[in-house]
């Protein structure tokens, strides 16, 4: 059997992965906080562990694997934002939750096979609470339940700090009922217009940590395979998962190899509001960045490397993609192999780059030198395991053409061929493209976008899609275009 190897955070050594069960490897990864958009730095664990997910099936089965990742819907900026817009909890949560399946569904990424909300879970977290409080391991402090850090030897070694250091370097709530300044919040209190359950300390809502807690042990166990997330959650929520949960079942081992993510950056620097270079998966999206495109320029760096989304980037991965698409798309009916998923299986040496802590950069070099050597077979096999689909790959792809005109300082375009349709294929739109682009650029100096908008709705109405991004302005004939309605616009 294929052996993987995993470079586990808590011993910061590369392990061969063992797991508890092969007939039930089980893994849990951190998920989002459902008030708002996914932006592109939350997709990056969705990613990496997707690749991990479909490595785990194929090795083990898929029938031997399950994958949970939560979703977070009670949390104060939940709160913050109902109490804003005036909209229920429930409205936010269930609306949060639908965009970031669609969104991580666009880059390619499966639905894990358990998807649990904290808040069908509150009853298993006040149980666990209860636990820890008779245990010694929490105390209650107006109508608070903290947990004490001191009373588990072992708090602080998976970031490799002491408690002293973390003191130092955190900023924590140095709240009067606290024992230690390190101790952190199981229970709270709620008012009357934030949500709450009842509780033996009184009506409250749990803290962030407990939730992961005691999630992960009803749907995996009190010991399980895998736990990941990105590294910026390192400290102090997978610390005080692990105290809380070592505490509250002191017989297990909660999880046995833990896997980090490295951060994003964009264009070199930290994603930043205020550096106006922060922009969510819908972003892209909607400005015609392919899911897969994203997917792959994510997957050309190691996980464990900080990732730099780049412009560059991004148009040498689609730029690839367009020939591998126009490879696969060749002549499929003559080969009634390529459309049997279950005889394209991917090489030995490129599951072995993935087992190899997955290094999904390898595997891309790989993924290239198949389509060099036209071998379509491995090519399919190991697109399938990275999470790029061949039928779904030739859909997306197989009808662009190389970048027909391209405007610097941030005016540029690309089109589309449609299949063999001539008057799409000869459909010129660089003029119009050029002066949407300076339109808009006047726009964003004058604050008046009345023209881009007119000029943006006539093309909508004649069937060309827009997309609109920093880098620039992209036109192209759409399936409903129609060229007469263009005629007072060139």
């Amino acid at each position: 059997m294929t052996v993987i190897k995993l470079t586990n955070s808590k011993t910061r050594k590369k392990e061969v992965f063992e797991p508890i069960d092969p007939n039930n490897v089980r893994m849990y990864v951190c998920g989002p906080t459902v008030y708002d958009r996914a932006h592109i730095g939350n997709a990056r664990p969705v990613i990496v562990f997707d690749v991990l997910y479909r490595l785990l099936r194929h090795v083990y089965g898929k029938d031997h694997v399950t994958y949970v990742r939560n979703f977070t819907d009670v949390d104060d900026k939940i709160n913050k934002k109902a109490k804003a817009t005036g909209r229920s909890i429930k409205e936010i949560t269930d609306e949060t939750m639908q965009w970031y399946l669609d969104d991580m569904r666009a880059v390619g990424a499966l639905d894990p096979d358990k998807m649990p909300r904290a808040t069908e879970f509150i009853g298993a977290m006040i149980t666990m609470i209860e636990g820890l409080v008779e245990s010694g391991h929490a105390y209650v402090a107006e109508g608070h339940v903290l947990f004490s850090v001191e009373s588990y030897k072992d708090y602080g070694k998976l970031s490799g700090r002491s408690i002293d250091d973390m003191i130092a370097g955190a900023r924590v709530e140095i709240a009067p009922y606290k024992r230690n300044p390190m101790d952190f919040v199981l229970w709270k209190p709620s008012s009357d217009d934030l949500p709450g359950w009842d509780s033996p300390w009184g009506r409250g809502r749990p803290g962030w940590h407990i939730e992961c807690s005691a999630m992960s042990y009803e749907l995996l166990g009190e010991t399980f395979d895998i736990h990941g997330g990105g590294n910026d959650l390192m400290f102090p929520h997978h610390e005080n998962e692990i105290a809380q949960s070592c505490c509250a079942h002191p017989q297990g081992g909660f999880a046995r190899y833990w896997l980090h993510n490295e951060m994003l950056q964009v264009e070199g620097k930290k994603m930043s509001k205020s550096l106006g270079n922060f922009f969510t998966v819908r972003d892209l999206l909607d400005q015609g960045v392919d899911g897969y495109v994203i997917r792959f320029v994510f997957l050309s760096t190691h996980y464990r490397k900080p990732m730099d989304w780049t412009e560059k980037k991004r148009q040498e991965a689609e730029k690839t993609l367009v020939k591998i698409a126009a490879f696969l798309a060749r002549d499929p009916l003559t080969k009634p192999w390529v459309l049997t998923s279950g005889l394209n299986q991917p090489p030995d040496e490129f599951v072995d780059a993935l087992s190899n802590d997955l290094n999904t950069s390898l595997a891309l070099t790989l993924v290239v030198k198949y389509l060099k050597e036209e071998r379509e077979r491995d090519l399919i096999g190991a697109l399938g395991l990275l999470g790029f689909e061949r039928g779904e790959l030739i859909e997306r792809f197989s009808s662009f053409s190389s970048s027909a005109v391209n405007y610097e300082d941030g005016r540029s375009s690309r089109t589309r061929v449609f299949g063999e349709n001539p008057v799409l294929a000869k459909m010129d739109l660089s003029a119009l493209t050029e002066n949407l682009a300076n339109l808009r650029a006047t726009a964003m100096e004058t604050k008046d976008f009345s023209e881009v908008d007119a000029l943006k709705t006539a093309l909508l109405d004649a069937g060309v899609e827009v997309r609109m991004s920093k880098t620039g302005v992209e036109l192209e004939p759409g399936p409903n275009f129609d060229a007469s309605k263009l005629e007072g616009l060139l």
